[in-house]
């Protein structure tokens, strides 16, 4: 099979991995020009000191020896296979790359043979880059958990991210749509790279001249909507993990039917509502202050659809509400709809001067349409409504489809 074959198999197996973002951009390099858009499998992602960076986002292999139900790679699929060697693959990189496609790679498998075998070669792949093509371009590589660790752990030495994908949010999905991928095998492999980062970290204090040891730290995937798991388990499962593994991200994805099965479930199309509300919530998790037991609880275990999380956690304790902004901390200014992390600060900084006004709100970054309805200004409420959840819930829906045209964002 020839190269170009392969890689349009494997690009087009790669795209239900979110661990980065599509492109989503057909613009081809024109005579004279630099860069080329059009090539399949481009994605763009970020390095750890913040720069975007294009990358090759392929995988390895997609003849799988696993039969996971929910899997278009799945070995009972009657799909095209193709599978490149290590010197293909890293050939395949350092020619995309001198053409200026690429800035970097993203490289996952299936799993072929077995999971030491898989591994063993995605890591001969990035030590022929690092060393035999001397590449020091931003490599993203996904680690097959069950491996030996200590593939893992030399793979970690030669690669800036790494990510074990969870997949299904609980053991009980898993044992239902993956039985042969174990809980244990992919919390340990996570726990093998978190290890290895702290104890480089703290080597590096001491000896200057340590190798780094994944630098731009790990994530890891959960698909949302193949298995009954609610909102509740899943935001909490990524909080667990935050703070057991110190993951960079955690990535959701909204399942896509690709597969008939009975112990699927019955969807005309992938969740995306119920995927962007998630990453709303992960935010709050991550630089809010929230915890996910405030998000959601037994009561209410899935996100409102129509509210974004924190809006909703806003109408469900209206008993903390209306905040004085000049008086209020930090973190409860954070609660606030319309106030995000940059006008909280700025707020906390300008009213040392004096006190804020209602105008000078607007002048901060507040979204006051719907900031007015949890704030006062001077001890005056500027909501013009009761502080009732049936009276301010109508105001807020309309303020968040009042045109068409607008853009959808985290949050305001």
């Amino acid at each position: 099979m020839e190269v170009s074959d392969k890689v349009n198999i494997l690009s087009a197996a790669a795209k239900y991995d979110v661990s980065c973002s599509s492109s989503g951009s057909r613009r081809k390099n024109i005579p004279g020009g630099v860069g080329n858009a059009s090539v399949s499998g481009i994605c763009h992602s970020w390095t750890d000191d913040g720069r975007c960076v294009s990358l090759l986002k392929i995988l390895f292999s997609n003849d799988c020896c696993y039969d996971c139900v929910y899997c278009v790679n799945r070995i009972s699929n009657d799909t095209p296979r193709a599978s490149f060697s290590p010197d293909e693959m890293a050939d395949l990189t350092i020619n995309f790359y001198r053409r200026n496609y690429i800035e970097g790679l993203f490289l996952s498998s299936a799993i072929i043979k077995n999971e030491d075998y898989t591994m063993e070669q995605l890591l001969l792949t990035v030590k022929k880059l690092r060393h035999q093509h001397r590449f020091n371009g931003y490599i993203h590589l996904k680690a097959i958990p069950g491996a030996d660790s200590r593939l893992i752990s030399e793979a970690g030495m030669h690669v800036d991210r790494m990510s074990v994908n969870i997949e299904l949010p609980s053991e009980k999905g898993l044992k239902l749509l993956a039985p042969r991928k174990k809980k244990e095998q992919i919390l340990g492999s996570m726990g093998n790279i978190s290890s290895n980062i702290v104890q480089f970290k703290e080597e590096r204090k001491v000896f200057k001249h340590t190798p780094s040891f994944v630098p731009a730290g790990q994530s890891t995937q959960l698909i949302v909507g193949a298995t009954p798991d609610n909102d509740k388990n899943i935001i909490t499962l990524s909080e667990n993990l935050y703070r057991s593994f110190s993951l960079k991200r955690v990535y959701y994805s909204a399942y896509v039917p690709v597969n008939d099965n009975p112990k699927l479930p019955s969807l005309t199309g992938p969740p995306l509502v119920r995927e962007n509300r998630l990453y709303q919530a992960d935010w709050l998790l991550r630089f809010y202050g929230f915890k996910a037991s405030e998000l959601l609880d037994e009561k209410q275990p899935n996100f409102d659809l129509q509210l974004d999380p924190k809006a909703g956690w806003a109408l469900r304790n209206l008993n903390v509400f209306p905040v004085e902004i000049n008086r209020a901390d930090y973190l409860m200014l954070l609660r606030v709809p319309g106030i995000g992390v940059k006008s909280a600060k700025r707020i906390v900084i300008a009213r040392r001067v004096g006190s804020l006004s209602y105008d000078d709100l607007k002048k901060i970054g507040v979204v006051l349409k719907r900031a007015r309805y949890f704030i006062t200004c001077r001890g005056k409420y500027y909501g013009g409504i009761n502080l009732r959840e049936d009276a301010i819930r109508p105001r807020l829906l309309d303020g968040s489809s009042s045109n068409g045209d607008v853009q959808m964002t985290m949050f305001d």
